[in-house]
């Protein structure tokens, strides 16, 4: 099952996210298969307000299991986080 997370950091939280950033981007090297895409969310000034994530998991189960353990969840930095299911049909140029 494929899932697009979007996720909103909470206000005035940039110095913490980027505080938080390292461990998160250790986290995505060690999704391998399961990421899809994954993008900062940019506010007007282009400095990150949030994330979007597009992952594959074999259940709703196992994504929420990944979302509570995410460096951005534990260290308080997404404030609100939104899941729809989705289908991915082409990826890096590749349709799926």
């Amino acid at each position: 099952m494929q899932f697009m997370v979007r996720a909103y950091d909470g206000a005035g939280l940039l110095e913490k996210r980027m505080e938080v950033r390292p461990r998160h981007l250790e986290g995505m090297k060690k999704l391998g298969n399961h990421l899809i895409c994954a993008a900062g969310l940019l506010d007007e000034q282009g400095k990150m307000k949030g994330s979007v994530l597009i992952l594959d998991f074999a259940s709703r189960k196992e994504l929420d299991d990944y979302i509570a353990n995410e460096p951005y969840v534990v260290g308080k930095v997404w404030e609100k986080i939104e899941v729809e299911p989705v289908n991915v049909v082409v990826s890096n140029g590749i349709g799926r």
